[in-house]
């Protein structure tokens, strides 16, 4: 039986801003709070992993190393900080190739379950659109938040409310 639970987040308006097709490092700005709500999910057991649709791949705006420069100038970024993200999942086709890792389809969720041995019931799922909470619901992850700007800014708002109802 899994007994890991895991933080899954989508990256481009939670973990930084999201200013549309980020994939130069002097663009990715790590938004206020994301390192200190990440050692708090960290710390109370959970395994962090990204989950990403990088269609900017898919459409020609940026190439796949463009990516992975970016992905270890993040990585890095954390690493500095004491957090460790497990994986980054990400999808690089563009929404018309209909393919079966795009969210709001659950693979990338479900390969990394079964990669990191993940209880999805006990796992959350944080991010800015609703094709987020379709993945999360599509893989049977538990909690799923969304951030949208009112009831939850960012992911110290979803900790803050998890901490306060006794569930982490």
């Amino acid at each position: 039986m899994n007994s890991k639970k895991a933080l899954f987040l989508d990256r481009d308006g939670v973990i930084n801003e999201d200013m549309g097709y980020v994939s130069k490092c002097e663009n990715f700005v790590f938004i206020d709070g994301i390192f200190e709500s990440l050692k708090e999910f960290a710390k109370s057991g959970y395994t962090l992993i990204i989950i990403t649709n990088q269609s900017g791949i898919g459409r020609g705006y940026y190439s796949l190393e463009d990516f992975e420069i970016l992905n270890k100038f993040m990585l890095e970024k954390f690493k500095s900080q004491g957090i460790n993200i497990a994986k980054v999942c990400f999808c690089p086709h563009a929404p018309e190739s209909n393919c079966q890792c795009r969210k709001p389809k659950p693979k990338m969720i479900l390969d990394s379950a079964k990669e990191f041995d993940i209880d999805l019931k006990k796992s959350i799922m944080i991010g800015d659109k609703q094709s987020d909470m379709d993945a999360a619901i599509n893989a049977g992850v538990g909690r799923h938040y969304l951030l949208d700007g009112i009831k939850f800014k960012n992911v110290r708002d979803v900790f803050n409310l998890i901490k306060k109802e006794k569930t982490l």
